[in-house]
């Protein structure tokens, strides 16, 4: 390849990242791969193309050099250490859960208190 054509791919991807993480929000990670193929669940991708991967990256095809890929989603950064951040992977919709119990969502700021601290109390609660 051409270092003119080497040159536009490595600014079209630098565009890329700087677009995907300004703002006000936390930055989004990128990351670029030269021995990714553009291809993905069986199709296969030009220069140029894009597609969305199941972890809700949104993947560039930079042929023949690799492949750039950046989050799609803005995670939260500062939440309590009894919840986790879950990505959903077809929606792409973010939300906090309970890490004692993924089913439960985690809505910090309220007065909610680490649940593995909080058991006997609620017990006690039920029983009486």
């Amino acid at each position: 390849m051409e270092s003119t054509g080497v040159n536009w791919v490595l600014a079209v991807l630098a565009g890329a990242l700087l677009w995907s993480t300004s703002g006000s929000a936390a930055p989004m990670e990128c990351h670029f791969d030269s021995r990714a193929l553009c291809e993905f669940e069986g199709r296969h991708y030009s220069l140029g193309e894009t597609w969305m991967d199941n972890a809700c990256m949104q993947c560039t095809c930079l042929h023949p050099v690799g492949v750039g890929c950046c989050e799609t989603v803005h995670r939260p950064v500062d939440f309590p250490a009894w919840c986790e951040v879950r990505v959903e992977p077809v929606s792409c919709r973010v939300s906090l859960v309970q890490t004692a119990d993924r089913r439960l969502p985690c809505s910090p700021g309220e007065d909610n208190q680490d649940p593995s601290h909080g058991s006997l109390k609620l017990q006690q609660q039920l029983e009486g």
